[in-house]
C-alpha cells in the first residue's frame, strides 16, 4: 500500500485488509500485512477535526519513548509515520493484538480487573516530563477546576440541564476538599474499550496493551477513573490494584472526583450538540441528564459520601456515551455515540428478575466503538450484539499529525469504600475464595469467546 510505503520506506507489503467495526467511521482505515509478518494499521482523515485527533495522536505516540515504554507493564501503539493519501492525511501506526472486555461485563477478582487497575496507575505515575518535554497539556488542580466550572456554566446556559445537577455539580467543585490532589500523566478518558486483554492460562485476563493516546496530557486522575461507574463488578478491585500500585500520596476524594467526571460527560455530549446546532443530538443529551437527574437520591459529591446506589444504574453503561475531551469545554468527540434506551437499567426491574430467580445470561449489548475500528473486533455471527443506533450524521474519530493547526499542545487513596465480597479480596485460603475466583476467570473468558482477537491503532 503507498499510504504504508510512504511512512515506512523500504517496507514490502505482501497483504491488506478493512479495519473497521462497520460503524460509521469518521476516518477510512485498514490493515497492512508486511513480509516481515508485522502488521500496521493505517488511518485517514478527511476533514480539520480528524486531521487534529490524528495529529495530537502522532505527537502523543512520538512523546512515548523507547525509555518511557520500559516503565509500562503493557504495550502501546507504536508511531511509525504519517503520510498523504488523496486529500486526506493519514497515521500509521503498529497494531496490536488482543481482545476488549466491555465495562459491565468485566468481572470482580483476580485476573482482568487487578490488570486494569495497575495498568492505570502505570500511566499515571510516568514523569510529567514525558508529557511537558513535547508540549501537551499540563494542568494543576485549580486548571481543571477551571475547566469543570467553565463546563458546568456552559452547559447549564443551554437551559437544558436540570437544577438539581446544577446545584450539585457547582456545590461540587465548590468544595475545595475535592480539589488537593497530586496531578498526574493521564489519559483523558479511558474507557474500558481502551485496554486490550490476552488470557493468562494460571491469571487470567490481562492487560496486555493500551489504546488511545491522543488525550495524552498532566491533569486529574480521577479522569480516567469515571468510566468504572459503568463496571458495577469490577469497580472496587480496580480501585483496589490502582491505589495499591501508586506511589503517590493518599487522595480521599478519587473516586467522588471520578463520579464528577462521569457526570460531565452527558454534560460534555450537551454542549457539543449545542455548538454545532444540532437539535438531536441536543434532545438525547437533555433526555439523558433528565434521567440522570431523577436517578439522584439523596447523595452529594462530597469526600465523606459514600456511594452504594444512587446514579449507578444511570451511568453502567457510560463508555457509550460520547465523550468529549477532557480539556477546558472541547467539544471534540472522542467515542461513538450509543442507543439511549442501553443507557438506563430499571432497578425496580432488576430485583424483580432476581427475586425471581431469572439467572439467564443475555450476553453483551456492545456499542461500536473507535477502538472496535483500532483493534479489527469482529463478532460470531451467532452471538452479534445488537446494532448501535448514532445520531444522524455522527461517525467515530481517529488520531493525529503534526503540522495541522490546532493540534492541542503543539507550540492514593480514595474513599472508606472496602471492597465486598471475597470475590472482591480473594485470599485463595479457602474453598469459596477458588471457587469465586475460578468463577471470575471464566466469566472474564468468557469474553474471549465473545470478542475476537486482533488489535489497535
Amino acid at each position: 500500500m503507498a499510504a504504508v510505503t510512504a511512512a515506512l520506506p523500504g517496507a514490502e507489503v505482501v497483504g491488506a485488509r478493512a479495519l473497521t467495526s462497520g460503524g460509521d467511521g469518521r476516518f477510512d482505515s485498514a490493515v497492512a500485512t508486511l513480509a516481515d509478518g508485522r502488521e500496521l494499521a493505517i488511518r485517514v482523515a478527511d476533514d480539520d477535526e480528524t486531521a487534529r485527533e490524528l495529529a495530537e495522536e502522532a505527537l502523543a505516540l512520538r512523546a512515548l519513548t523507547a525509555g518511557v515504554r520500559e516503565m509500562l507493564p503493557f504495550q502501546a501503539p507504536s508511531y511509525i509515520g504519517e503520510t498523504r493519501v488523496g486529500e486526506g492525511r493519514g497515521l500509521v501506526t503498529e497494531l496490536l493484538p488482543g481482545f476488549h472486555i466491555d465495562a459491565q461485563h468485566l468481572p470482580a477478582g483476580r485476573g482482568a480487573a487487578p490488570s486494569v487497575g495497575a495498568a492505570i496507575a502505570a500511566v499515571h505515575a510516568l514523569p510529567t516530563s514525558v508529557v511537558r518535554s513535547v508540549g501537551l497539556t499540563v494542568r494543576d488542580p485549580e486548571g481543571v477546576r477551571g475547566d469543570v466550572r467553565r463546563l458546568i456554566d456552559r452547559a447549564a446556559s443551554t437551559g437544558r440541564v436540570p437544577a438539581r445537577l446544577a446545584t450539585r455539580w457547582r456545590e461540587a467543585v465548590d468544595d475545595d476538599e475535592l480539589w488537593r490532589f497530586e496531578s498526574t500523566v493521564t489519559l483523558g478518558g479511558i474507557q474500558a474499550g481502551s485496554f486490550l486483554f490476552q488470557d493468562d492460562p494460571e491469571r487470567g485476563p490481562e492487560v496486555t496493551g493500551v489504546l488511545g493516546w491522543r488525550g495524552l496530557s498532566v491533569g486529574d486522575p480521577a479522569e480516567d477513573l469515571g468510566w468504572l461507574s459503568g463496571a458495577p463488578d469490577a469497580a472496587d478491585d480496580v480501585h483496589a490494584a490502582y491505589e495499591g500500585a501508586s506511589t503517590r500520596a493518599s487522595d480521599d476524594a478519587l473516586r467522588v472526583r471520578a463520579r464528577l467526571h462521569a457526570e460531565l460527560e452527558f454534560a460534555r455530549w450537551l454542549v457539543h450538540g449545542d455548538a454545532l446546532r444540532r437539535s438531536d443530538i441536543v434532545e438525547d443529551a437533555a433526555a439523558l441528564l433528565e434521567s440522570l437527574a431523577q436517578g439522584l437520591r439523596d447523595d452529594d459529591l462530597t469526600v465523606a459520601t459514600s456511594y452504594t446506589g444512587g446514579v449507578d444504574s444511570a451511568l453502567d453503561v457510560l463508555e457509550r456515551v460520547p465523550q468529549t475531551s477532557a480539556v477546558a469545554v472541547d467539544t471534540s468527540m472522542q467515542t461513538d455515540a450509543y442507543r439511549p434506551e442501553d443507557l438506563w437499567h430499571d432497578a425496580d426491574h432488576d430485583a424483580d428478575a432476581a427475586d425471581e430467580g431469572d439467572g439467564t445470561d443475555a450476553g453483551p449489548v456492545a456499542a461500536e466503538s473507535d477502538h472496535d475500528a483500532e483493534t479489527g473486533r469482529g463478532e460470531p455471527a451467532d452471538e452479534a450484539p445488537a446494532a448501535v443506533q448514532r445520531p444522524a450524521g455522527w461517525e467515530e474519530p481517529t488520531q493525529d499529525l503534526t503540522d495541522v493547526s490546532g493540534v492541542r499542545g503543539s507550540g492514593s487513596r480514595g474513599p472508606d469504600r472496602t471492597p465486598s465480597g471475597t470475590d472482591a479480596q480473594p485470599s485463595g485460603d479457602t474453598d469459596a475464595d477458588g471457587d469465586s475466583e475460578d468463577e471470575a476467570q471464566r466469566a472474564a473468558r468468557a469474553a474471549l469467546q465473545r470478542w475476537t482477537s486482533s488489535a489497535s491503532e
